[in-house]
Order: structure tokens, then sequence, then C-alpha cells
């Protein structure tokens, strides 16, 4: 029996049908979770722990096995955060934050390469090689000349293709290096610690 506040009159906990359709949620994305592929399930924020449940109700087959395993991976579900959960949800759905920002980040190094192959083409090496350093000039310039040549004699984009991914490489260590960054502690003087 669900309390009341003798103030306000309102319910202190939740409503059995409340709870059950909140259960019934977990149940649906544990259904979820074990129909993914190893790949897919890698790119989840799915924690450690919960990781050997949904192997093994993969590898049930027997329909009503598989329908307690799910179950109990639903139950092992419920002992997380909401915020875990939402994360995990937030992540699948093709809407969602993290699908933004990937196809967003998609959409830059495309930016990147068309700037690379443009008619200020220069500029933008000299922009990106400003931004990373640590890049290597060279190879980045050969798949530019590559890409280049391909489209004068009408062949196959294969450079224009290992540029893009050579491009992602170095947005994915500068974004890296920006969380290991980000994540040092400040000493007293307010200085990155480790460094002079």
């Amino acid at each position: 029996m669900r309390g009341r506040d003798e103030d306000t009159g309102e319910f202190l906990s939740p409503s059995r049908s409340a709870q059950r359709r909140a259960a019934l949620d977990v149940l649906e994305l544990g259904e979820q979770l074990v129909g993914m592929t190893a790949a897919q399930l890698g790119r989840l924020p799915i924690p450690d722990a919960l990781m050997p449940h949904i192997r093994d109700t993969q590898r049930i087959t027997s329909h009503g096995a598989r329908k307690r395993q799910v179950a109990f991976l639903a139950k092992q579900m419920r002992k997380l955060d909401d915020d875990e959960l939402d994360a995990i949800r937030d992540a699948m759905s093709k809407d969602g934050e993290a699908a933004r920002k990937e196809t967003a980040a998609m959409h830059r190094i495309e930016a990147l390469r068309d700037a690379l192959l443009g008619d200020d083409g220069d500029d933008a090496m000299t922009e990106l090689l400003a931004a990373h350093p640590d890049a290597d000039r060279q190879h980045l310039r050969q798949l530019v000349r590559n890409a280049h040549e391909e489209r004068k004699r009408n062949k196959p984009p294969r450079a224009f293709r290992e540029l893009f991914r050579a491009l992602k490489a170095l947005e994915a260590h500068g974004a890296a290096a920006a969380d290991d960054a980000a994540g040092e502690p400040l000493d007293e003087d307010g200085d990155e610690s480790g460094h002079a």
C-alpha cells in the first residue's frame, strides 16, 4: 500500500502500474540489447558487469530458457541507475545525442576533406597542421595529390576515401588528447600536474 504525504496529499512512491511499465521498458531494452551484434554492443556505454549476462542470453536458443534469461537480464538492468539506462537508450536511438554528435563529426571531416581538395587547399592544410602538429604532413599531402590525380583521370576514389579515414583518425586522436588533458588534475598553481 502506498503512503501519502500528510501535508500535500501526494503519493510517496510510484503506483504499481507505473512500476510495471518501467520494468517492461527495461525488459524491452534488454531484448534489444540481446538482439545486437558484439560490434554494436561495443559502441554502447554498457557497464562491464552487464556484458556477461547479455552474452549468456545470446547463446541460449531454447525459447523458454531464453525468455527466463532475458527476464533475469532485465532484473540485473533494473539494479543500474536511471542515468546509465538513459545513456544506453540515447546511444541506441537514431536521433539520440550520440548519433547527432557522430553525424556532426562526419560532416566536419567531409567539409575539411573538401576544403583540402578545393582551391584553397594549401590554407586548409596549414590550418589542419596547426591544429594537429603531430600529424604526418607528408602522408596527408600525398593523399591530397593522389585524390586530385584520381579526379583528373576519372579513377575510383581510393585516395579520396583514404584521406577521409586519415582525417577521421586525426580527429579521434585530437578528441582523445583533449579528453586526457581535461582529466588531468591541476596543482596549487593552477597548472596541469606533471608539467613544469
